[in-house]
């Protein structure tokens, strides 16, 4: 057990998560494209946002829940889709799945799962969203969303801004491999994060198990990393979203909007909610930050479709202001990967908490008793 005592910030997390992970994985999280400016800005862009103190105004018997898709969350917030969750820590996105439900918000699990769709759904009670990435090979995107309805996924969340995969140079770097590869340099930096792999020999899930036997010719680890490298589809266009939403037929989100023009795309094939995200600075570099894009892609939108944003979200008070500036939902993917990267189930709790709490106290301070009452007149322009 660890001491959270002293665990008060998301930066603590990130720090522990930093001691314990192995660099590779943990770096994996921590960056960004080419020169990271747009991993950088879409933290950069929150601190120039400030709030207006109010005061003698009651803000007692607070509310920061919200309804997502008809479902009560605690807060405007979800858990977005990590690859390689289960590889900053054993089970990664089983106990994350867990600690979700538990807290009272969405989960939703990455195509690149190292938890297979149902290995998560063998720990759960309650459904819970998928994304999906699509391949060239289409016909095994259908089969994800096949199995994503088999064990009763309740969204499918469709990301658009990876047709090609943006260079990361820290992966690059580090090799990055599923499991890793064990190198002299992989070796010695594993041997200093004997808990990590300890907990990783008691698992039997150490690979992308949501492909791994699902796909012919794909039976080991050096053959999927070939192909996974050769999959996504440059092809993807709005006919084969609109295919897409056909095949699920359900919640239908699109992750990765940008630009007004794409949203409009978006709203015509007929969409629950869009997430403006430029997937966290780890593709088009250069680029705005996404809670710099966030009110006007809202505006342009003008209710025809929820707006929801991820990208840069580190406290409770970044997540008021993107719901300030007409986000309906958040999405949180780094905030929590610090969570259960530092100390698994326990990590990803007290992240959740952290975030609420920032978020409750910020809200109250602003003079707002309720987060669905919270607008742009908070912020200070």
């Amino acid at each position: 057990m660890t001491n959270l005592t002293n665990l008060i910030t998301i930066r603590d997390l990130q720090k522990l998560a930093k001691r314990r992970v192995p660099k590779m994985f943990y770096d994996y999280v921590e960056s960004g494209s080419w020169t990271e400016s747009t991993f950088n800005s879409n933290t950069d862009d929150f601190k120039q946002i400030k709030f207006r103190q109010r005061v003698a105004v009651d803000i007692s018997n607070r509310n920061t829940s919200v309804s997502i898709f008809g479902v009560k969350s605690k807060m405007p917030c979800a858990i977005a889709p990590v690859g390689l969750l289960g590889m900053q820590h054993a089970d990664g996105e089983i106990i994350a799945a867990k600690v979700a439900e538990e807290f009272g918000i969405p989960f939703t699990l990455s195509t690149m799962s190292i938890c297979s769709i149902e290995d998560v759904a063998r720990h759960v009670k309650e459904p819970f969203w998928f994304q999906l990435y699509v391949m060239k090979d289409h016909s095994f995107s259908k089969k994800l969303i096949d199995r994503a309805k088999t064990v009763g996924c309740s969204a499918l969340m469709l990301t658009v801004d990876l047709q090609i995969l943006g260079q990361r140079h820290k992966d690059i770097r580090n090799g990055l491999s599923t499991p890793p590869e064990l190198t002299v340099k992989n070796v010695i930096n594993l041997m200093k994060h004997p808990k990590w792999c300890l907990n990783m020999l008691k698992t039997s899930r150490r690979s992308f198990r949501n492909i791994v036997g699902h796909v012919d010719g794909i039976s080991d680890i050096s053959k999927l990393s070939a192909w996974v490298s050769e999959q996504f589809d440059p092809k993807l266009n709005w006919e084969d979203v609109a295919r897409i939403r056909d095949w699920w037929g359900g919640k239908f989100i699109i992750k990765g909007i940008m630009e007004p023009e794409d949203a409009a795309e978006a709203i015509k094939i007929g969409v629950d909610a869009i997430i403006v995200s430029n997937h966290g600075g780890r593709q088009l570099d250069e680029t705005s930050s996404t809670v710099s894009m966030l009110p006007g892609i809202v505006k342009d939108v003008g209710g025809k479709v929820s707006v929801w944003m991820d990208g840069g979200i580190r406290s409770g008070q970044d997540m008021l202001k993107a719901i300030a500036l007409g986000a309906e939902n958040t999405l949180i993917g780094r905030s929590f990967c610090y969570g259960i990267g530092a100390c698994g189930k326990e990590g990803g709790t007290k992240a959740l908490n952290i975030l609420r709490q920032e978020l409750d106290m910020t809200m109250a301070l602003c003079g707002r008793r309720d987060i669905r009452e919270v607008d742009s007149s908070i912020l200070r322009f």
